[in-house]
C-alpha cells in the first residue's frame, strides 16, 4: 500500500486518526494495533502510531514506526518533519542536520531551514547558522520567531546590539509577544525603558495566552528591579513563576526519592566495583552544579587553558539516559539507579562511545580536555562514571540563597522546572549538597569542589587546585578568561566577557521578606 490510498479502505485507520486529532490517543492507539494486526506493514498506520509515540514522550518508539512507514512508501509531509524533529529531540544533531539538509535541498522544504539553523547552532556551527537565520528574517520580516531566533543566536555570539535591535524588530510586529520582551529584559543591562514598562504593563492587561503572559512578567520584573523597585519586581517574578508551576505540576519529591536511592544503592563497595578503565582516550571534564551558580565563568576561565577546550552545555548526558531508560522500563517500571546498577561493562562502554562520538561534533581542537558544562549533570554523576570511567567533576557552589533567588528571577523552560517556585528550588539546593556529600564519602576525590565565592575572591588560589585535580599547571591566560572569543549560549554570556566582578553576590537581599519558604526548606544553607 501507498500512501495514495484512501483511509475509507480501513475504517480503524480512518476511526484512529480522527481519534488522534481529537485527542484521545488511547481509543486510536487501540484500533491502530487492531488495524496492524491485519496489515503489520500499512504504512499510514505505522505513521500514526509513530505521531502518537512523539506525544507521549516515546523517541525511540516514535523512530522506529516513522522510519518503517517511511521505508514502506509513506512520505507526507508531516511524517518527515516529525522524523526530523524526533532526531532532534533525541539530540541526534548529526542526524538530523543531514535528514533536515536533504529534505530542503532534494525535495525542495524550505520550511525546515529554521530547524536546520537551530540543529547547526547546537552543533557549533554557529556562523552558518547566522548566515541561515539572516536570510530568514529577510525573506519573512514579519516573523516574530525568526526574529527572536536571531536575536538569541547574535546575542551567544556577543553581538549584543544587533541581539537588541532584532528583540525590538519582533516587539515592534506584536508588542505583546512575551518571549521577544524577556530576550530583551534578559541583557544584564538596565535596557528597558519607562516607555517599555507601559508598553507590557498594557499587553499584560489584555494578554490571554499564558505562553505571553508569563515571560511579560519576568520582563516587568526584571524592569522594575533595575530600578530598585523590589515589590514590584517580586510581584511579577512570583506570577510568573505561578503560571508556569500550574501548567507542568512539578513534584520536587521525585527528585529528592532518586537521591536517597543513589544513597542506598551507591555505596563505596559498588563504587569500587565500577571499571576504572577509559572508555576511550577523549577526556571529559563535567562542570556541575545548580544553574545560575557561577558555571559559565568557571567554563571561560578553564578553557582559557591551552590544555582544555570549552565546548558549552552538551545535552548528550540526559539524552542518552533518557533514551536507555526508555528501553530500560518497557517491561515494567525500574528506577534510574537500578537501571544504571543493571547496565553490563558491554553496554556502559556503547552509551559512553555514542556520548563522546556526539561531544566530538563540537571539538574544533586537540587539547586533551574538553569541558561540558550542562548544569543538571549533578544528578547524573553516577550515570556519566559508570559510562565514562575517565570522567572528572568540578562542582562549582554559588551561597544558597543568591543561587535559589537567580534561579527563581529567570523565565527558565520546563528543564528547569525546579526553578518555578521558592520551595522546589530550596529542596532541589538541599538534595544537590546531599548527594555531592554522599560521593565525598563513598568515593573521595572523585569530584572537586570549587566555591563561587573563592572564585570571585581570589581566581588563582582557587583554581590552582582545581588544574591540580586535571593534573595541570597553572596558566596565566586565565587572567584574561573575558577576552575568550567564542559563542556562549547562557544567561551570563554577557557577564563572562567582563573582568571578574561581584555582580552576582547578595542578590538576594532586597528581596529577603518574601523569602522565607526558601530560608525554610534551605534550613543551615540559607547562611551558607
Amino acid at each position: 500500500m501507498t500512501n495514495t490510498v484512501s483511509t475509507t479502505i480501513f475504517p480503524r485507520l480512518s476511526e484512529a486518526i480522527r481519534l488522534r486529532e481529537k485527542g484521545d490517543n488511547q481509543r486510536a492507539t487501540q484500533l491502530l494495533l487492531a488495524h496492524l494486526r491485519e496489515r503489520p506493514d500499512e504504512p499510514r498506520g505505522l505513521a500514526q502510531l509513530g505521531f502518537i509515540a512523539v506525544q507521549s514522550g516515546a523517541l525511540g518508539q516514535a523512530e522506529h514506526f516513522l522510519r518503517r512507514a517511511l521505508a514502506r512508501g509513506e512520505n507526507s509531509l508531516e511524517l518527515r518533519r516529525t522524523l526530523a524533529s524526533v532526531y532532534s529531540q533525541q539530540e541526534r544533531l548529526h542526524v538530523a542536520e543531514a535528514f533536515t539538509s536533504r529534505l530542503i535541498s532534494d525535495e525542495g522544504d524550505r520550511q525546515l531551514r529554521g530547524l536546520r539553523a537551530n540543529l547547526l547552532d547546537r552543533m557549533g556551527r554557529h556562523e552558518e547558522a547566522l548566515a541561515i537565520q539572516h536570510d530568514l528574517v529577510g525573506e519573512n520580516p514579519q516573523s516574530i520567531g525568526a526574529w527572536i531566533a536571531y536575536g538569541h543566536s547574535l546575542r551567544a555570539a556577543g553581538r549584543v546590539e544587533d541581539a537588541m535591535a532584532a528583540y525590538r524588530t519582533a516587539i515592534a510586529i506584536d508588542d505583546g509577544f512575551g518571549e521577544a520582551w524577556w530576550g530583551l529584559a534578559s541583557i544584564k543591562r538596565k535596557v528597558l525603558t519607562d516607555g517599555d514598562i507601559a508598553a507590557m504593563e498594557q499587553a499584560l492587561a489584555i494578554a490571554v495566552d499564558e505562553r505571553n503572559i508569563a515571560p511579560l512578567h519576568f520582563a516587568l520584573g526584571r524592569a522594575f528591579h533595575d530600578r530598585g523597585q523590589f515589590d514590584k519586581a517580586f510581584h511579577h517574578y512570583e506570577a510568573g513563576n505561578r503560571i508556569r508551576a500550574e501548567s507542568i505540576g512539578y513534584d520536587a519529591t521525585e527528585l529528592t526519592g532518586e537521591v536517597a536511592e543513589i544513597e542506598q544503592l551507591a555505596d563505596r563497595a559498588f563504587m569500587e566495583r565500577m571499571s576504572p578503565v577509559p572508555n576511550g582516550t577523549d577526556q571529559p571534564v563535567f562542570i556541575i552544579c545548580l544553574p545560575r551558580s557561577g558555571s559559565t565563568l568557571l567554563e571561560q576561565m578553564l578553557g582559557s587553558h591551552p590544555a582544555i577546550e570549552p565546548v558549552g552545555e552538551l545535552p548528550y548526558i540526559p539524552a542518552i539516559l533518557r533514551s536507555f531508560m526508555e528501553i530500560s522500563t518497557r517491561r515494567g517500571p525500574v528506577s534510574v539507579p537500578q537501571a544504571i546498577a543493571s547496565l553490563s561493562d558491554e553496554q556502559a562502554a556503547m552509551l559512553g562511545q555514542d556520548y563522546l562520538a556526539r561531544a566530538r561534533l563540537h571539538r574544533k581542537t586537540d587539547r586533551p580536555f574538553f569541558i561540558d558544562k550542562l548544569p543538571q549533570n549533578w544528578s547524573n554523576v553516577l550515570f556519566i562514571r559508570r559510562i565514562l570511567p575517565q570522567a572528572r567533576f568540578i562542582d562549582i557552589r554559588r551561597p544558597a540563597m543568591d543561587c535559589c533567588f537567580s534561579n527563581f528571577s529567570l523565565s527558565f523552560t520546563t528543564a528547569h522546572a525546579a526553578s518555578f517556585a521558592l520551595r522546589d528550588v530550596g529542596q532541589t539546593y538541599v538534595d544537590y549538597v546531599r548527594l555531592m556529600a554522599h560521593f565525598d564519602q563513598v568515593a573521595p576525590g572523585m569530584i572537586h569542589h570549587v566555591s563561587y565565592r573563592a572564585l570571585v575572591d581570589d581566581q588563582e588560589a582557587t583554581l590552582r587546585p582545581a588544574l591540580e585535580y586535571l593534573g595541570l599547571e597553572w596558566d596565566e591566560a586565565i587572567r584574561d578568561f573575558h577576552t575568550l572569543d567564542r559563542v556562549v549560549r547562557t544567561p551570563s554570556s554577557e557577564q563572562v566577557r567582563r573582568p571578574i566582578n561581584r555582580d552576582g553576590m547578595e542578590i538576594w537581599r532586597p528581596y529577603a521578606q518574601w523569602l522565607d519558604p526558601l530560608r525554610e526548606v534551605l534550613g543551615e544553607l540559607a547562611d551558607s
